[in-house]
């Protein structure tokens, strides 16, 4: 693991880094926040997942999270929102596709599925590098996102929890099977058989779903939000869960978008929420 730069913050350590990944096949790029409780043993962590266009360097500058994070004693971690340097034509040609949108699922189809694939390199080697580096509660892990990022931290939590205990998101893409964004997306990276969109879609795995998620859901959706009737689609979630009978608390804001602005306002209770959750330990 190269340091690519450490800052002194709020009693602990901002660090970014680099590392070679096995998985994507190319180097990627992470952030860490070590709160201060961390030098005295292992702390809980959170993952945080960032939207479209962001890269692992968004949400440690704009979110303010260090500051609560450093109060509850949780490391932050966030990876970069897709690989980087592919090759790959047209991976540039648009901004909510290919760099910037790997949208946490991992690829099948040629020429995305060689290195997009974001959703095993953060269950399974990003999250074992922060275990192997950093002194954190292996199994003590937690998850969180904006937008895209909301959409892959559902996933991720909803398919796997047994590794992560808690989970919320700031205006996600709940139904990408039934939004532009995701149809996008899927149909690149999965290919056209809908079948196997199932997995990486939060509503379809609710409806799917014989066991609910063990812990309440929260999501923040600001209703000033540009992108909430085509994109967003929080509603169908919801419906999903009280028909699987999931905790879900989804609170709307009037006025509010989709930016930082909106998470910067709510991060407070997010890192609250999670706290509750990892400070029992399992």
């Amino acid at each position: 693991m190269e340091i690519i730069s450490e800052h002194a913050c709020f009693g602990g350590t901002q660090g970014f880094y680099r590392h070679a990944s096995a998985e994507i096949g190319l180097p990627m790029r992470f952030s860490v926040f070590q709160p201060p409780q961390a030098k005295t043993g292992p702390v809980p962590v959170l993952f945080f997942l960032a939207g479209l266009t962001c890269t692992e360097e968004t949400f440690m500058i704009k979110a303010g999270a260090q500051r609560y994070a450093a109060q509850h004693g949780i490391m932050l971690v966030t990876p970069d929102t897709s690989p980087r340097d592919t090759g790959i034509d047209g991976v540039d040609a648009s901004w909510d596709f290919g760099n910037g949108a790997g949208f946490y699922l991992d690829a099948t189809q040629a020429p995305w599925a060689q290195y997009f694939k974001m959703y095993s390199y953060i269950l399974h080697e990003l999250r074992q590098a922060v275990i192997q580096e950093f002194p954190v509660q292996a199994d003590n892990l937690g998850i969180f996102g904006h937008s895209m990022g909301g959409h892959g931290a559902l996933v991720l939590a909803l398919r796997n929890p047994d590794v992560f205990r808690s989970v919320s998101a700031f205006a996600p893409i709940a139904a990408p099977s039934q939004c532009p964004w995701g149809q996008k997306a899927f149909t690149k990276y999965l290919g056209t058989d809908q079948a196997g969109w199932r997995d990486y879609d939060a509503t379809q795995l609710m409806l799917g779903s014989t066991q609910p998620f063990p812990q309440e859901i929260l999501i923040d959706q600001g209703l000033g939000d540009k992108f909430l009737a085509e994109q967003l689609l929080p509603e169908r979630f919801e419906a999903a869960c009280a028909q699987a009978g999931q905790r879900l608390r989804l609170r709307r804001h009037a006025a509010y978008d989709h930016g930082y602005y909106f998470i910067s306002t709510l991060i407070e209770d997010h890192l609250a929420f999670h706290q509750r959750i990892l400070a029992v330990v399992s």
